[in-house]
């Protein structure tokens, strides 16, 4: 059956307070692809708080045949340079099974439209560097890599040593 799906198919729509589980679950799915689920400490309750209360991330689903399948979770950033916000992706996640029907083409292309109609002056995203076949997706839809800049992270205990050194008046 899923060998007929196309990307007319996936319905797209924000994400309720009812599909925290789904969320959780499609973050646990990306964390198991991407060799990662050691690291998930996310729960129900944190993502009820931080989407729906602070409201500091929107997430869209894609639904196929009332199911979802899909998921991009997603937030705003700023550019300096530009003068205008953007949108970062943190997580695009499409299931195994209807992978290569073009729903990841769908998702990125309402993220794309959606920034252009906040007015954003770009679409970014992080890929690790070993996932060829989404770094082949992405480069086929016009992603240029940013090979010149270097992410570089303070979590944990040097996030909060870093903290610290204000309090205690290190600096």
């Amino acid at each position: 059956m899923l060998s007929n799906l196309n990307k007319d198919d996936l319905t797209l729509r924000f994400a309720t307070l009812k599909d925290v589980p789904i969320i959780l679950q499609f973050i646990k799915e990306l964390a198991a692809y991407e060799n990662m689920s050691e690291d998930v400490v996310a729960t129900e309750e944190l993502l009820e708080e931080t989407l729906f209360v602070q409201k500091k991330a929107e997430v869209i689903l894609g639904d196929y045949q009332q199911q979802p399948v899909a998921f991009a979770l997603f937030f705003h950033n700023y550019s300096t340079f530009l003068g205008r916000p953007g949108i970062y992706l943190e997580d695009l996640y499409i299931r195994e099974n209807v992978r290569g029907k073009g729903f990841g083409t769908k998702l990125l292309s309402y993220l794309a439209k959606l920034a252009v109609d906040r007015n954003c002056g770009r679409l970014e995203w992080a890929c690790l560097n070993w996932n060829e076949p989404s770094i082949k997706f992405y480069k086929q839809m016009g992603g240029v890599p940013m090979d010149q800049w270097t992410v570089y992270r303070l979590q944990d205990e040097a996030l909060q040593r870093q903290a610290r050194r204000l309090d205690e008046n290190i600096i």
